[in-house]
């Protein structure tokens, strides 16, 4: 306690979640709350201070104090004395946001690189909104208009003040975690600078991005750009086309599918009428338009064929037997029978003892001597003869007288 008492003046940011001024009163009781954490600190203020601040100090206002820091051991809770209240302005803010456009930017958060294509037709859409808000609605009956059978999970959340941002993360939480939703969607309608702040949180647009599924930011209108729209993986300008980006239209599905029927169809049919020309044209070949011409062609060729064969082997014999009567007459004249046949003998003596055997052809006279028996072979059959003596060449046989 006495280490907080030491402690001197500090300023304070934060949006008055409560204010409480009772009239006959000389102090105020206020509740200053974090708008991106669950923490609250309590303030007392003089009467006065709450009263001249007007509009600025009114609860939802995003201000900044000034006091000391008090600690109660009894309750153990802390406060603080303020003594000065300022309204955070609108150029204040826009400059604070730009800071955090440009650290997130810094950090590769805005990359579209990192950025996830939206399912084409997704199952179930998770719809973080206000209740009963006209976002709702719009998001809600563009969609089933567009495409009757698509579902969602709604969670309703504060879309501004301070409550607004832990209640749209915890959303974003359970949503990222159902298996069943392939797409959240972030919808509100148009505002202030301040009433839009809770999505140009810092901690709303980590939350963005730390997101597994894809997550589409429709916030406002065309004008106003929150930081979660350069976070989120598409930027819908309104809550209405966002309804229109979610799922695809049902009617123009069925004209592109009917129309791509069609173009099969055609294509099919050109196809197969391409297909029966084909057949067509090879049908009136006239090797498939007649089979059979051709073979009795080829039939026509192997008989003239098979013929000019025949009729070569035919006078190839032929030639061959005239060669063959030649050569058997040549033999015929130069064989022993027909020197026979003019009247020539073939003297063969005989040997004696009645040796058998092939008598040998007597050559010269020499080769015999009287007494000796002889073997003459004329044309039609053989003759016996004793030889009685014997005339060398060139002697005149001598008549009457039979000589060998």
């Amino acid at each position: 306690m006495e280490w907080v008492d030491r402690l001197g003046a500090v300023w304070v940011e934060g949006q008055l979640a409560q204010v409480t001024a009772r009239p006959g009163t000389n102090t105020a009781f206020l509740v200053l709350r974090d708008p991106a954490a669950d923490v609250s600190l309590q303030l007392t203020a003089p009467i006065r201070l709450v009263r001249d601040g007007g509009a600025a100090v009114t609860e939802g206002r995003r201000v900044v104090v000034h006091g000391k820091p008090s600690f109660f051991p009894a309750r153990g809770t802390l406060s603080l004395r303020v003594d000065e209240i300022r309204a955070v302005g609108i150029g204040e803010l826009l400059a604070r946001i730009e800071r955090l456009r440009r650290l997130l930017a810094a950090e590769g958060l805005f990359d579209p690189a990192r950025k996830r294509r939206l399912p084409f037709l997704p199952g179930r859409i998770g719809l973080v909104t206000g209740r009963a808000s006209a976002a709702e609605h719009d998001v809600v009956t563009n969609a089933t208009t567009r495409w009757p059978a698509v579902e969602f999970r709604i969670c309703h959340v504060a879309v501004q003040g301070g409550l607004a941002v832990a209640q749209i993360v915890d959303a974003l939480d359970a949503l990222d975690r159902d298996p069943d939703v392939d797409v959240i969607v972030l919808a509100r309608g148009g505002g202030s600078v301040e009433d839009l702040l809770p999505f140009s949180d810092e901690t709303l647009c980590r939350a963005v991005a730390a997101c597994r599924t894809p997550v589409v930011s429709a916030i406002g209108h065309e004008p106003d750009t929150p930081l979660v729209d350069h976070v989120a993986d598409l930027r819908c300008s309104t809550p209405t086309e966002a309804g229109r980006r979610l799922v695809p239209d049902l009617a123009e599905e069925t004209a592109r599918i009917a129309g791509l029927r069609d173009r099969a169809r055609r294509a099919l049919a050109g196809w197969v009428d391409r297909e029966e020309q084909l057949l067509a044209q090879l049908r009136a070949r006239p090797v498939l338009a007649d089979p059979v011409s051709a073979l009795d062609a080829r039939a026509g060729d192997v008989t003239r064929l098979r013929d000019a064969v025949r009729g070569s082997v035919l006078r190839g014999l032929e030639r061959r037997e005239h060669d063959l009567a030649h050569v058997r007459a040549r033999l015929t004249a130069l064989g022993p029978a027909a020197t026979l046949a003019r009247g020539y003998a073939v003297v063969q003596r005989v040997p004696g003892d009645g040796i058998a055997g092939i008598p040998p052809v007597l050559r010269s006279v020499g080769e015999v001597t009287a007494g000796d028996r002889l073997r003459i072979r004329v044309a039609d059959g053989a003759v016996s003869a004793t030889v009685d003596g014997a005339e060398p060449a060139g002697a005149r046989p001598q008549a009457g007288k039979g000589t060998a």
